[in-house]
């Protein structure tokens, strides 16, 4: 693995990195940076351009002239491409210009352009910038404390606003984020200079991309720890414990148990609840249990329109009976 001497942002030594000799000592791929760079080039065009055709412009309903007789070329529209005012012939339509381009040959385009500057001692790690407040003027001494110049692309870790502040209004500076590193902007800057947290390696994310991570997982831990797993009635407490107002709870940790007091289930996709002792009361899983009928219905549940008519027929059938009985 090369090895690279680290700066301060004074320009003196401060230890050294080791690069890893998959990114930065690699033989640089022409062609394969020459197609990456063009699909990203061409990703950017717009392609809204719009001509019109003879069938988009306006007039021409009529046969300008009689097909006959005077010594003219036939016509059929003033709005036909060799007319003034009239259509555009084979003019160019909104259109994509995207490419598709596989992830393995925009990976090795980027290992090929850090190689390259790699090659030309072009490379520069700084240990940390140590910008606190935002100030451009601090920006440009470090830059020349370190002896760039030309262009410069710095890269630079998601917590690094102020460094990124500082260095966004130089003319020769392009600030990258570490995540958004890519072979063209490497190729259109003299210099690319990284911290020591975000020097790329082929092995996987960089040392600010993993504390990244581990910050995110630090405080979704925290959250859950202080919510707790779940309150006296089984229901965790990072869930509405009823979710559908008053009347309404939600499942427990088993989602077979069936709270206390709450017999009646619901399903929130179809919005429909099941009494006890029904057809489709033991094949429901239920999304949340209510304690009455009423409770479903003021939350906008209802019964299933097969269930009520079944009731409804037997209640007509009895009253039939009932009738032929007293005549």
């Amino acid at each position: 693995m090369p090895t690279l001497t680290t700066k301060t942002p004074a320009g003196k030594d401060a230890g050294s990195v080791e690069l890893d000799g998959a990114v930065f000592g690699i033989e640089p791929n022409v062609p394969v940076m020459h197609q990456v760079v063009t699909a990203q080039l061409a990703a950017r065009r717009a392609g809204t351009q719009s001509t019109k055709t003879r069938s988009d412009v306006r007039g021409g309903g009529a046969k300008p002239y009689r097909q006959k007789g005077t010594g003219n070329a036939r016509q059929g529209s003033i709005r036909a491409p060799q007319f003034t005012g009239g259509g555009i012939a084979l003019g160019p339509k909104p259109r994509k210009y995207h490419q598709k381009t596989p992830k393995k040959m925009i990976k090795l385009a980027l290992r090929s352009a850090l190689s390259d500057r790699a090659s030309e001692d072009k490379i520069v790690v700084v240990d940390s910038w140590g910008i606190d407040t935002p100030k451009t003027k601090t920006a440009k001494t470090a830059l020349d404390a370190l002896g760039l110049d030309g262009s410069v692309l710095v890269v630079l870790g998601r917590d690094d606003e102020a460094a990124w502040l500082s260095f966004r209004n130089l003319p020769n500076v392009q600030v990258i984020e570490a995540a958004e590193l890519n072979a063209y902007d490497v190729l259109c800057n003299d210099w690319v200079v990284f911290t020591a947290e975000t020097v790329p390696s082929a092995d996987g994310p960089t040392a600010a991309q993993k504390a990244e991570v581990a910050a995110v997982v630090d405080e979704a831990e925290e959250r859950l720890e202080d919510a707790g797993d779940a309150d006296e009635d089984g229901v965790s407490n990072l869930v509405d414990p009823s979710p559908h107002g008053e009347g309404s709870h939600a499942p427990l940790d088993d989602p077979d148990e069936m709270p206390e007091g709450y017999p009646i289930k619901g399903n929130a996709d179809s919005m429909l609840y099941h009494l006890p002792g029904t057809s489709f009361y033991d094949r429901t899983v239920a999304e949340v249990w209510f304690d009455t009928a009423e409770s479903a219905e003021a939350a906008g549940f209802s019964r299933p329109a097969s269930q009520l008519k079944k009731e409804a027929d037997e209640a007509a059938a009895a009253e039939a009976d009932d009738e032929g009985e007293d005549a």
